[in-house]
């Protein structure tokens, strides 16, 4: 009985690269770090003020807002932070 012949398949060639690098726009993400962790702390800050000043600071008009301004202040940061790369 006669061999089967063996079937060869194509060697995978990827595409160049010189090609894939032009679709791909590169952008300086490097205000992303320091914009999330300044809201991260101003946040912070504005609550740990509220209890501290017995509820009269930051801006006693807000009276217990003031907490949902400081988590404001904090989901601000990480709406940031989905811009880091």
């Amino acid at each position: 009985m006669p061999k089967s012949r063996i079937r060869k398949k194509a060697d995978y060639t990827p595409p160049p690269a010189s090609k894939q690098a032009t679709n791909v726009k590169l952008t300086n993400r490097s205000w992303v770090a320091p914009v999330m962790l300044a809201m991260f702390l101003i946040g912070l800050a504005w609550i740990v003020v509220f209890y501290v000043s017995d509820t009269s600071l930051p801006i006693e008009a807000f009276g217990n807002w003031n907490i949902v301004v400081g988590f404001g202040f904090i989901a601000a940061g990480f709406a940031v932070s989905t811009q880091w790369k």
